[in-house]
């Protein structure tokens, strides 16, 4: 008996550890984890032109600094409800750009991709611009700007 509570205690301390989405029907359930929604957002976002990069914690990037690996949710949170999603998204834009434009296409794309992927109703895409990326960019005399 001892063994059998002991186990139960594991399993939902890994529960409580993860947080994941459970959609269910009549006897079957699939879970998707949090993280599975920010990465398929973060794919999302790294396709619209105009994004220079993702704006992450000090934590992401340390993290890919460690592993070499990029990280694909850097810069997005995700509040998960039982259907809908709330998502914010921080990115860096390239100079040059009309951020609102970048920004509106960034809300479409981050919902047709959640929504078809996890079935979930996206409530919010919001879209933080943290920042600039000028690097790369000369300005000369006749005050073009070249790459």
């Amino acid at each position: 008996m001892e063994k059998e509570s002991k186990e139960s205690k594991e399993e939902k301390k890994e529960v409580e550890q993860t947080s994941e989405i459970a959609l269910s029907n009549d006897t079957n359930e699939i879970k998707i984890a949090d993280d599975v929604v920010a990465v398929i957002a973060g794919v999302a976002v790294s396709e619209v032109p105009g994004v220079a990069e993702m704006a992450g914690g000090f934590a992401g990037g340390i993290t890919e600094v460690l592993s070499g690996k990029k990280n694909l949710a850097k810069g997005i949170k995700v509040e998960v409800g039982e259907k809908d999603t709330k998502i914010d998204v921080n990115i860096i834009v390239e100079y040059g750009v009309r951020i609102p434009d970048v920004a509106f296409e960034i809300q479409n794309r981050v919902k047709k991709a959640v929504e078809t992927m996890t079935g979930l109703n996206v409530v919010e895409v919001n879209v933080h611009v943290q920042g600039v990326n000028t690097e790369g960019k000369e300005q000369t005399e006749e005050g073009k700007i070249e790459e």
